[in-house]
């Protein structure tokens, strides 16, 4: 067995009704709390300030896909109210973590943390701390140390990428999911879902996450297909959520690959949503795969049985939820899809898959 290496520091709290024990992690410290404007955030929003006291400000407006546009926006009301927090807390999906870790790495200032995603240029100082309890079971934000912030204005995704962006620490809360909708169930659920094939195909791969993997790619195959059924399915939701999170153990470590890289012109041109942009062509990667790494083999097999039939099996899953199976279905035509997966191939995510482009089944 070759070397390995694995590391995530965030303290983990899971359970239903955990979020009544976060004024414990906050410890009377001052607090911005970062969240969604939608209705169903209201309660939870009131459960925070009940244990933990009033924060410093509410910062309820962030949108999906936090673009650097939004971002100027947020900080340039907090500097002007002179809010200066000693800890952020995260309440919601994976864009209000990212946006939470672009206020985090920046203190609240706008130009520090713009110049550093711009050029590299160092932030010297370090982080402020997070606490995140995530709204959803999928983006894997509450348990990595990077952010995905969008320049619309030039047509790119940029990575916030720092070693003391890790949350302090997090709240898994499945009773929190069981307001989602159908739609924001399946595309976190897929999201989580690649997050744990993306890094089993990974050049990043180990021991450790490879069992992180197999794991929650094994609890979501069953919650999902259960909450399209019943949302209010309680022990389903506690998978789903559960999946997530092991998925995001996995993928800290090992960053996703070519399917993400796939995703995001996807995101960005057809306003697809993440989870479904990166998890539609999941089988055209995974028959890429197979075959390349014992491991990535043995994993696959591990989740859907017999290898060959995996892909098959997979499709036949995405298919049962109505997720779209061909490029033409988003829009895209043949030769763009070509454009899109050849440079998908040379991208930082693409990178780290294990396959190659001449067997890829366009």
């Amino acid at each position: 067995m070759s070397a390995w290496h694995y590391f995530n520091p965030v303290n983990i709290s899971f359970g239903a009704g955990e979020i009544s024990k976060i004024g414990t992690l906050i410890k009377n410290r001052r607090y911005l709390l970062v969240t969604h404007p939608d209705a169903p955030m209201l309660p939870w929003i009131e459960q925070v300030k009940a244990a933990a006291g009033a924060p410093l400000a509410v910062i309820n407006e962030i949108e999906p896909n936090p673009s650097l546009a939004m971002l100027e926006r947020v900080c340039g009301k907090l500097d002007q109210a002179n809010i200066v927090p000693e800890v952020i807390v995260a309440l919601g999906g994976g864009s209000v973590i990212d946006s939470a870790k672009f206020l985090a790495a920046g203190h609240g200032q706008y130009q520090i943390v713009y110049d550093y995603l711009q050029s590299g240029s160092e932030i010297t100082q370090t982080s402020l701390p997070i606490i995140a309890v995530p709204t959803t079971s999928g983006t894997g934000s509450d348990l990595t140390k990077w952010a995905t912030i969008w320049d619309l204005e030039a047509d790119r995704k940029l990575s916030l990428n720092r070693p003391d962006l890790y949350a302090e620490a997090i709240i898994i809360d499945p009773v929190i999911t069981q307001s989602l909708p159908w739609s924001v169930t399946l595309a976190s659920g897929l999201d989580a879902l690649s997050h744990a094939l993306e890094s089993i195909w990974n050049i990043n791969a180990n021991p450790v996450t490879r069992n992180f993997a197999i794991a929650a790619a094994r609890d979501i195959l069953k919650a999902l297909p259960r909450l399209q059924l019943d949302l209010n399915d309680t022990e389903a939701r506690s998978q789903m959520a559960m999946g997530a999170t092991n998925a995001g153990l996995a993928f800290s470590n090992t960053q996703t690959a070519l399917a993400h890289n796939i995703s995001y012109p996807i995101t960005l041109h057809y306003k697809l949503a993440h989870g479904i942009a990166c998890s539609f062509c999941l089988p055209e990667v995974m028959r890429t795969a197979i075959g390349v790494s014992a491991d990535c083999d043995q994993a696959i097999a591990a989740i859907f049985g017999d290898l060959q039939k995996a892909p098959q099996t997979l499709r036949a899953f995405l298919n049962s939820l109505g997720a779209p199976a061909r490029p033409e279905e988003i829009g895209i035509g043949k030769r763009e899809w070509q454009n899109i997966v050849q440079a998908a191939f040379t991208g930082q995510r693409g990178q780290n898959f294990i396959g190659t482009i001449d067997k890829f089944p366009f």
